[in-house]
Order: C-alpha cells, then sequence, then structure tokens
C-alpha cells in the first residue's frame, strides 16, 4: 500500500517502532516514551478492542463491509494511567480483556480489512499528532507515519518470541500451552506479513535490531543511542 502521508512530515515528534510479536515493541516503546516525555500508542491494543467489540457481537469476520462500518461506528481511546496504557472501548476500559488467546487469534481478521485499516490509520495519525507520541506496530514506519523522524524494526529469532509471549500470559495468570503459542505466534506472522494492507514490514530508512540476545534495557539504550547519535531533540509534550 502507497502512502499519500508523504506530502508533509509530522507536526509533532514521532518515533515508530515496528516488529512481529515477542521481538519486545512493546515493553521497548513504554520506557522511551516514559524516558521521552511522549505519549505512547500500542496500535495493536485499537485492533485488539475492535475485534473485542465484533465478537461480542457475533459478526461474521469475514464480512468486510460489516466489520469497516463497525470501525467507523467505535470510538477507541488511549490513555495514559498509573497502571500503564488504558485502552477505552465506546468510552469502557477493556485493557484487560483484550490480551486472551482466543482474541489475539481473532485479530487477523480484523487487521486485514482495508476499510477497517483506512479508519485505524485516521485514529491512530490523530492520536499521534495532537501530541508526540512513541507509536508501536507493524507498519507505523511504512504506513502510519512514514514521515517519522525515527523508525526502527525490532525482531528475534522466532523461538525466543514464542517463549516472550507465553512467559507474557502465564504473567497475567492465563493458563496457556508452549505449543500453541507456537501456532498462534507462526499464524499471525504468516497473517501479518501476507496480508495486502498494512503488512508487517521494514520501512527502507528503519534501524533494524535483533533483540534475541538482548535485555529490554539494551534494546532501550541502543535505540537512545542510535536517536544521539542523529542530533539533539527537543522532546515536549506541548
Amino acid at each position: 500500500m502507497t502512502s499519500r502521508y508523504t506530502t508533509k512530515r509530522p507536526r509533532r515528534l514521532i518515533l515508530a517502532v515496528d516488529g512481529p510479536a515477542g521481538s519486545g515493541k512493546s515493553t521497548v516503546s513504554k520506557i522511551l516514551a516514559m524516558k521521552l516525555g511522549l505519549l505512547y500508542i500500542d496500535t495493536g491494543a485499537m485492533y485488539r478492542a475492535l475485534t473485542l467489540k465484533a465478537t461480542r457481537s457475533g459478526m461474521n469476520l469475514e464480512d468486510e463491509d460489516v466489520l469497516t462500518k463497525l470501525a467507523h461506528g467505535t470510538k477507541i481511546d488511549l490513555k495514559e494511567s498509573i497502571g500503564g496504557l488504558k485502552v477505552l472501548l465506546d468510552g469502557e476500559d477493556v485493557s484487560g480483556l483484550i490480551r486472551t488467546p482466543e482474541l489475539t487469534d481473532n485479530v487477523r481478521y480484523i487487521a486485514k480489512v482495508p476499510g477497517v485499516r483506512k479508519e485505524m490509520v485516521r485514529m491512530q495519525r490523530a492520536i499521534g499528532e495532537n501530541r508526540g507520541a512513541v507509536l508501536e506496530g507493524r507498519d507505523i514506519g511504512t504506513v502510519v507515519f512514514p514521515d517519522a523522524r525515527y523508525k526502527f524494526y525490532l525482531d528475534a529469532d522466532e523461538k525466543v518470541r514464542v517463549k516472550r509471549r507465553y512467559d507474557e500470559l502465564m504473567g497475567m495468570g492465563q493458563k496457556v500451552g508452549m505449543g500453541d503459542i507456537k501456532k498462534a505466534v507462526s499464524s499471525r506472522d504468516a497473517s501479518d506479513i501476507k496480508r495486502a494492507v498494512g503488512a508487517l514490514k521494514k520501512a527502507d530508512d528503519a534501524v533494524y535490531i535483533d533483540t534475541t540476545e538482548l535485555s529490554i534495557n539494551e534494546v532501550v539504550d541502543k535505540i537512545l543511542l542510535y536517536i544521539g547519535k542523529w542530533g539533539q531533540v527537543h522532546f515536549s509534550k506541548k
């Protein structure tokens, strides 16, 4: 998908962090946002929230027209809170309801719909342009903010990504099997890479970082070092 959003640079400072599940982009992005005084935007949470609404309504996840209309009639807000990012779906806090393996497995149906992605990109740009932000997802540097000042693509060996995802879900009190997680991660990777719009892809000008053998703090430090090399930047919420 070729973006038409390259006619001007974003008004606010944007950091784009892309990569597959388990690459560490969510945790890294949260820390970067905190250190740099920027808003953290989990774009994946927005797709999860819409998936939750669709499944609650018993909608056919293969009906693209219905899903597109659903996206247009849905309000999704991301709010900073002491306990982390709060995801509001039509005013309801669904932060703890959008991380189940079942819902994760269904996100791919929502994420591949062109009309849904167009509406989500509109929301993401509106949020990001309102103030500086660190956005993480799969097409931030290629579609959502192709003119972001800083772009990074995080990746890791699949076995490591599966283990990280397993540990994350177990830490949330969810009973999951390693085999099921591996299947889900492989399936999501394939879906993300092959979809026609907003595919998982490294932007040509993004810095590639293999996080397989790096700690979260090491990844954060590496990114901050890159930013420092590119020049002094004034990070401000204003």
